[in-house]
C-alpha cells in the first residue's frame, strides 16, 4: 500500500542524503549564475563560486567538472524540456509544426522548471552574458548542433525514416535551428531582457519561416 499523501505510482522522494547533495548543488547554480552576470565570465572563479556556498574548491567539482558546465546547467535544462516536448507531440503532425509548437506550449513549463532553481530573470541575464562571451557562445553553439542532430533523430523516428539516409529531418532542425539563433541574436541585443520579449521574437521569427523560404521578397 501506498504511504499517506503519496500518489500510487508516484516517483519516491529522494532521501535526506540526496535532497542535501541537491541543494547543494543548486545553491552552487545560483551562486554561480549571479557572480557571472554581475561579475562577468572571466571575471568569476571557482574558488569565488565555492566560497559564495561557503564549501570548498573540492566540493564544487564534485558536482561540476568545470565552470563552463555550470553556466549551461539551466540551459540544458530548458533543452531537455523540449526534446521531451518533441516526443510528446501528436503523431501526424507536420514536423515543422512540430518544433514549432514543441517549443511555444512548452515555453511557460519551462520557465517554471526554471524559476524553481533560479530567478528567471538572472537565467535571462546570463544568457545574454553567452551570447558575449566568445568561449561560452562557442560552446553554445557546440552544444546546439548537437541538440540538432538529437532532434533530427527523433523527427526521423516519428516520420518512419532513417536519418542517415533522408536528409530532410537534419535540413528541417538545421533550419529551425537558424530561426531559434536568429531570435536569440536579436533579443541579446535589444533593450528587453524578459522572458516575454524572448517568446515573442520566437513566435515571430518562426512565423516568418514559411514566407522566408518559399515566398517572394520583392516588393516592386
Amino acid at each position: 500500500m501506498g504511504t499517506v499523501g503519496t500518489a500510487v505510482g508516484a516517483p519516491p522522494r529522494p532521501g535526506l542524503r540526496e535532497r542535501k547533495k541537491q541543494r547543494t548543488r543548486d545553491a552552487l547554480v545560483r551562486a554561480a549564475l549571479e557572480l557571472i552576470a554581475t561579475r562577468g565570465y572571466e571575471g568569476t572563479t571557482v574558488d569565488d563560486i565555492a566560497a559564495a556556498v561557503d564549501v570548498s574548491q573540492r566540493t564544487f567539482f564534485r558536482y561540476f567538472a568545470s565552470k563552463e558546465e555550470v553556466v549551461f546547467f539551466v540551459p540544458r535544462l530548458a533543452e531537455s524540456h523540449v526534446v521531451e516536448a518533441v516526443r510528446a507531440r501528436p503523431p501526424g503532425e507536420a514536423p515543422l509544426e512540430v518544433l514549432r509548437r514543441a517549443v511555444l506550449d512548452s515555453w511557460d513549463g519551462i520557465n517554471e522548471a526554471v524559476e524553481q532553481l533560479v530567478p528567471l530573470e538572472l537565467h535571462m541575464r546570463v544568457y545574454r552574458v553567452i551570447e558575449s562571451t566568445p568561449a561560452l557562445l562557442a560552446a553554445h553553439l557546440r552544444r546546439a548542433t548537437e541538440l540538432e542532430e538529437e532532434l533530427a533523430r527523433i523527427v526521423a523516428e516519428r516520420e518512419g525514416l532513417d536519418v542517415d539516409a533522408d536528409p530532410r529531418p537534419r535540413i528541417l532542425v538545421a533550419a529551425f535551428g537558424g530561426v531559434v539563433r536568429v531570435a536569440e541574436r536579436r533579443w541579446s541585443t535589444g533593450d528587453d531582457l524578459s522572458a516575454e520579449a524572448m517568446r515573442d521574437l520566437m513566435t515571430t521569427c518562426l512565423d516568418h519561416v514559411g514566407p522566408a523560404l518559399t515566398g517572394n521578397w520583392r516588393t516592386d
